[in-house]
Formats: C-alpha cells, sequence, structure tokens
C-alpha cells in the first residue's frame, strides 16, 4: 500500500493536519492507540482573550480565520453539530478590574473581542456583584464528538489503524518510509505527550500537563454563557456544564483524582450556589511548552519525518493553523514561523 503520508496520532493535531490532506487531496493513513486523552478531555473553547491578564492570545485573529472554516468544513462533511457559538462572560472581582477591562479594550488587537459594556449579574444563583466582561467571538468545538466522528469515518474508508505504533519497524528509505506493507512520502507524528516515547523526537522540551475536569449537573442554573472565574464553567446540553480544569504539572497518569475533584469543587462552590451533582470525572495529559509555543518542524537527519505536538490548553485554535504551515512547509518550502519552529529548542539526532 502506498500513500503521501503517515500521520500519528488522531487528536487535534493530527485531524487539523488530516483535514489539510484531504483539502488538497493527498493520500494517508491514521495511527492512534487511544493512549492520550488530552483532545478528549478538552473543554474546546475557542477564545482570543488571556481572560488572567486580559491579554490577546498569540496570533489568534490568524488561528481563528483558519479553525472556524475548518470545523464548519467539518460539520457538513461528517453530519455533525461541532462549533456551538457561545460569549465568555469574565466575572469581575472588583471594580479595578473592571477598569483594566476598559482599558484593554482599547488596545490593538483585543478591541475585536471585548466588549465596552459591563453585563450585570441577573442570575440569583451566581455571585457576581460586580457584573462581568464579555468576550466576543468566541465558542465551544465539541471535541469528544469530532474525535469520535473522524475516527469512524476514517474506519469506514479502511483508513484508521487502532493499534500501537511500533517505532523500530519504521523502514528509512531514500524517498520514502515503510511502515509494516505501507509506504509513505512523508510521517507526520502528531501525538501529543505519547511522543515522549517516540526516539525520534523524545528530545523535544515537552512538558507534562494533567488536566481534570468535571461534568455536573444543575437544574436551577441556566446559563446560556461560558463563565470564566476560578474555574470555567462551559454550558452544554440538558443541564449539563463542564468545570475545570485543573492544572498539575508532572503528572502522566489519566487517572482521575479526589485531590483535583475536591480543588474544582471548592472554587465551583464559591461561586454558584444552586443545588447540583457530579455525574463525571475525566483527566488527561496536555503536552505544553516553556515557551508556550507548538513544536512543528521536520526531523533534522529524516528529511520526511515531522512533528506536530505542543498545543497545549488552545488546540482547537492553535491546531489547524499550525497544520496549515506544517503542510505548506512540507509541500511547498514555505518557512514555518520561528515561534513555532523546534528549530528553536535543540538539534535532534
Amino acid at each position: 500500500m502506498k500513500v503521501d503520508y503517515i500521520v500519528v496520532g488522531i487528536g487535534l493535531a493530527g485531524i487539523g493536519f488530516c483535514e489539510q490532506l484531504s483539502t488538497h487531496n493527498k493520500s494517508f493513513v491514521v495511527f492512534d492507540d487511544k493512549s492520550q486523552q488530552s483532545s478528549v478531555v478538552a473543554g474546546g473553547l475557542y477564545n482570543p482573550v488571556v481572560l488572567k491578564r486580559f491579554t490577546s492570545v498569540w496570533k489568534s485573529k490568524a488561528q481563528l480565520q483558519v479553525a472556524l472554516p475548518m470545523y464548519a468544513n467539518l460539520e457538513k462533511k461528517l453530519k455533525v453539530r461541532l462549533d456551538y457559538k457561545i460569549p465568555v462572560y469574565r466575572k469581575f472581582a472588583s471594580l479595578e478590574e473592571q477598569n483594566d477591562w476598559f482599558a484593554a479594550s482599547d488596545k490593538p488587537g483585543l478591541s475585536d473581542y471585548l466588549s465596552t459594556k459591563i453585563m450585570s449579574n441577573e442570575n440569583n444563583f451566581i455571585d457576581a456583584p460586580f457584573g462581568y466582561g464579555k468576550v466576543l467571538q468566541s465558542g465551544r468545538i465539541d471535541v469528544k464528538c469530532l474525535t469520535e466522528a473522524y475516527k469512524n469515518q476514517l474506519l469506514k474508508k479502511d483508513l484508521f489503524f487502532e493499534n500501537e505504533f511500533n517505532y523500530s519497524q519504521i523502514e528509512i528509505l531514500d524517498n520514502a518510509i515503510k511502515y509494516n506493507n505501507i509506504e509513505a512520502k512523508h510521517i507526520v507524528f502528531a501525538e501529543g505527550f505519547g511522543s515522549n516515547k517516540n526516539p525520534f523526537f523524545n528530545t523535544l522540551p515537552l512538558l507534562p500537563t494533567k488536566g481534570e475536569l468535571l461534568i455536573i449537573e444543575a437544574p436551577d442554573l441556566k446559563i446560556d454563557f461560558v463563565l470564566k472565574a476560578a474555574v470555567f464553567l462551559i454550558p452544554l446540553q440538558n443541564d449539563l456544564y463542564i468545570v475545570g480544569a485543573t492544572y498539575n504539572w508532572g503528572e502522566t497518569t489519566n487517572k482521575t483524582t479526589d485531590k483535583a475533584k475536591t480543588e474544582l469543587l471548592t472554587k465551583l462552590k464559591n461561586l454558584i450556589d444552586c443545588p447540583f451533582k457530579v455525574v463525571n470525572q475525566v483527566a488527561g495529559i496536555r503536552p505544553t511548552v516553556k515557551d508556550r509555543r507548538p513544536l512543528v518542524g521536520r526531523h533534522q537527519t529524516y528529511k520526511n519525518m515531522y512533528v506536530l505536538n505542543g498545543l497545549g490548553t488552545r488546540g482547537v485554535m492553535v491546531g489547524p493553523y499550525v497544520a496549515q504551515q506544517l503542510y505548506n512547509f512540507i509541500e511547498h518550502e514555505v518557512p514555518l514561523d520561528n515561534e513555532v519552529d523546534i528549530k528553536r529548542f535543540i538539534n535532534l539526532s
């Protein structure tokens, strides 16, 4: 079997790259063993503002220009709903924060995203005496639905292999990569934190950041916006809400913990005052990088071997953008953005 690409990993990075391949009529197969769950447990928000500091997300406009059309196309192709347009409300803790919000709304790169109207709190179950700032052009991608539907589509076409990728079985040819009975012009590793086992890219400075989320049922709450305070509160359907997330540096297991549950519930109870019950808890390892930029590029020695990783906490926004960058780099020799190119760190052996 001959294809243009082998893609290893079917999280947000892998899907973004596969969509570039589909758009340009490139043939490919995908390997994924479900060992990495960072995309599956993602809250799925696309939010162009860093709400802790009231600053713009890196290249937010460019990211949204690539990401939103891709998700719209995927909705049509997969016949599922993925993109839920929903504003983000940032709870103000003081009048000083209100003033900081107004000051930020005049800054270049933020004026399109920050409403200058203070939103008053009209919900008796939320403690927000200083109201909220409203973020525009935000929303939620149903990442779980996306990954499941995308995988099922690939399975129907016999393009998906749900088993562990064995690096020792890679055969590097002059102008191709051979893996078992598959020969490809290129191979792209989009494995998330699973790349720590990849002998070709395991020297990259990828940091594990464990995140845990709760799903709660709160029939009385009735909010139609994402609420950001000490935690995010993200409405789903049927009175369900995502509560998250924790950030535990260095942990590498996907097991849920009582410690994270207690942390999230403590913050939640300081935010809302209505009956609720926890219906689920999930955990995953985010692939993060110390400079908060993705890891994209070509192996120094093996010129048809590439990495697409390190999406961190904003994968739904940055994933399609860097996937496009990598595709254009491989197929058209368009230089990668220096801020994402793996050359900024180390030479790979």
